[in-house]
């Protein structure tokens, strides 16, 4: 008897259960949780920098030089610059000597010069899918005025008379700074072609080496060495770039 009563009592129970649980409505629960503050996500605001200035470092035969640039990037490809630079200029045939004392003497040199090209041209960089970006070749050309300033390198000094007839002393050498008051500028069109690249990324620093041949052409010649008059100055260059992007 108390086996049929504790049977029924829990059929009983399990029928209760079963119409609870067939009463209670099943719904998403789904979460959606949002930020505090919507200000948190921002979105990115990464602008390219496309300006560069810096200075230029010049090596030649004729010695040291040295200038500035600005370079604006119009493309991934294509960017513009102007540079300026100053540079010592000489005959290709002079051949410098040194006296006992270590003075340096270039034997029949009538003028020195320098150069000063201002330069506009267009830089193209090449091999821009094949290469990765942190070597960054370009070839690159530019035109514009040029000056050439010509300070005498010696002066003729005055005859000396004597019982054997009159003495021509030889020229005396200016001292350089001493030559520029001296001195005039000519003017001319000039420009260069060049080959180059730009090392590592472009995170707010721009260094590179290039490769460029100046020409700048006169018509009418200055004299270097006494009687021979130079018509083209310029020639191979080797520049390191050390600039500065924003």
């Amino acid at each position: 008897m108390k086996a049929d009563k504790l049977f029924s009592f829990t059929l009983l129970v399990l029928s209760l259960s079963s119409f609870c649980f067939a009463q209670v409505p099943v719904s998403d629960t789904t979460i959606i949780f949002q930020p505090a503050n919507p200000d948190i996500i921002q979105k990115s605001t990464y602008r390219p920098m496309l300006n560069a200035w810096g200075l230029d470092i010049m090596i030649s035969n004729n010695g040291f030089g040295a200038g500035v640039f600005y370079r604006r990037e119009f493309s991934d490809e294509f960017a513009g610059f102007i540079s300026f630079a100053i540079s010592d200029v000489k005959d290709e045939t002079e051949v410098e000597l040194f006296d006992y004392f270590g003075n340096s003497i270039v034997p029949f040199k009538k003028n020195r010069l320098l150069l000063f090209p201002l330069v506009a041209g267009i830089q193209y960089r090449i091999f821009k899918d094949d290469i990765v970006d942190n070597f960054r070749p370009y070839l690159s050309a530019g035109v514009g005025p040029s000056m050439v300033f010509v300070a005498p390198y010696a002066i003729q000094r005055e005859p000396v008379p004597s019982p054997l007839g009159t003495y021509y002393p030889p020229p005396e050498q200016v001292e350089f700074f001493s030559s520029l008051k001296y001195g005039q500028a000519k003017y001319t069109i000039g420009g260069y072609i060049g080959l180059g690249a730009y090392f590592g990324q472009e995170k707010g620093s721009l260094s590179g080496i290039n490769i460029r041949y100046y020409f700048v052409p006169f018509s009418k010649g200055i004299e270097v060495l006494e009687g021979g008059f130079v018509k083209s100055f310029g020639g191979f260059y080797i520049t390191l770039n050390f600039g500065s992007l924003y």
